[in-house]
């Protein structure tokens, strides 16, 4: 599918948009792909006739992509419905398929809610030991405290390969070697690495891998879990037999033919080092917005290991929602949460030891396929009059 980008009407006359890590506009290349199978084949690829025959064919296919993408055998890949179901079907599969009495999971602090939220379920209605290990102030984990907290009924090691946020790598080749020495499966959530940086389950050694297609410019609505050959899990879904038993339901061709489509752009981008360009034009937007407000922005996580997209700074004396909300010409993120108009700070920068007041002046400012150095000159503009205009207020 290698070619010329075409252009993207979904992000015409709008705001910039700096927001990828939250979702990616459908590349119109996968939107063509999926097309013919909501309406000229539309037939169940279970069915014994002659309906049946293309969907069937084109599941299989997208399964190849999906595989080829990080080095699994088209077997492996189970899809599922989003990200959080494929996280819910690693964790909450392994561990009830493990028969042990007193399982024990292992994950970090700055995991995705998705995991944590079903290690709690786990901990509450399974008697699940969980251990959420801390991270350090590069939002990493550290193998040695992964090897410390190890045990002989540690069942499963759950760790994200990039956080959504500040975008820190984790070193997950050295943390499933320590979990599969002990004995323990390893899973890793990768929707927010897959398509920006190459990754091959193989070479990391892991046995359960998260994929989700709205984070690599396919549709909401679809996800993909490779299940290494061999693994034993628990369905997510019972019923009729789809998806190798674990995820049952009539699956959603036009869905998974989008990832497949998306699957072979994201390689297409790592073999001509698209996320290069992108990584180019962060640390751009980078330097000009310190050139424009010196010594006030500050870099959460870390310079170097990390996500190519993904810039998190803090920016002295402005609250983050505030200075999004002055800048209407950039669609961004912040990491604080609002509850009834209180904004409290973001848990992973907590968790990484940033102080409150630093954590709330957070920006996201997160970089995808279309974005441009006209992009980033407006970006910059526009963060920088919000700042300034919000600091001769506040000095009024």
């Amino acid at each position: 599918m290698t070619g010329p980008l075409p252009p993207h009407p979904g992000l015409d006359d709008r705001p910039v948009y700096l927001d990828y890590n939250a979702t990616t506009p459908v590349d119109p290349r996968v939107a063509e792909r999926m097309l013919p199978y909501l309406t000229e084949y539309f037939g169940n690829p279970s069915s014994g006739h002659a309906f049946a025959g293309t969907p069937k064919a084109a599941l299989e296919q997208a399964r190849r992509q999906v595989a080829s993408l990080i080095g699994a055998g088209a077997g492996e890949i189970v899809f599922t419905a989003s990200g959080s179901e494929a996280n819910l079907l690693a964790v909450r599969g392994a561990v009830l398929a493990s028969g042990r009495p007193h399982p024990h999971v292992i994950t970090q602090v700055t995991e995705h809610p998705a995991t944590l939220q079903t290690c709690d379920a786990l901990e509450r209605l399974h008697g699940a030991r969980i251990t959420r290990l801390p991270v350090d102030t590069d939002g990493r984990v550290d193998p040695a405290g992964l090897a410390a907290a190890m045990t002989e009924e540690t069942t499963l090691v759950s760790v994200m390969a990039a956080n959504n946020e500040t975008g820190a790598l984790q070193p997950i080749r050295e943390l499933a070697a320590l979990a599969r020495r002990g004995g323990a499966l390893f899973h890793c959530d990768a929707a927010q690495a897959i398509g920006k940086i190459p990754l091959d389950v193989g070479e990391l050694g892991v046995d359960l891998f998260t994929v989700v297609g709205h984070k690599m410019y396919a549709p909401k609505g679809i996800g993909a879990l490779f299940v290494r050959e061999g693994v034993r899990l628990e369905p997510v879904v019972y019923g009729g037999g789809q998806e190798r038993g674990l995820r049952a339901g009539t699956e959603n061709v036009a869905l998974a033919v989008a990832l497949g489509a998306a699957a072979e752009l994201a390689a297409d981008d790592l073999a001509n080092k698209v996320p290069d360009r992108i990584a180019a034009l962060r640390d751009e937007l980078h330097r000009r917005l310190a050139d424009a407000l010196p010594g006030r922005i500050h870099l959460n996580g870390p310079a170097s290991g990390r996500l190519p997209n993904t810039l998190n700074v803090s920016v002295d004396g402005a609250a983050g929602h505030e200075i999004l909300a002055a800048a209407p010409a950039l669609a961004a993120s912040t990491g604080s949460a609002c509850h009834s108009g209180i904004h409290s700070p973001s848990p992973v920068l907590s968790a990484m030891g940033i102080e409150p007041v630093r954590a709330l002046a957070a920006l996201r400012l997160s970089l995808g396929r279309w974005s441009t150095p006209g992009d980033i000159e407006t970006a910059v503009t526009a963060l920088a009059t919000a700042v300034t205009d919000h600091s001769l207020k506040e000095s009024s």
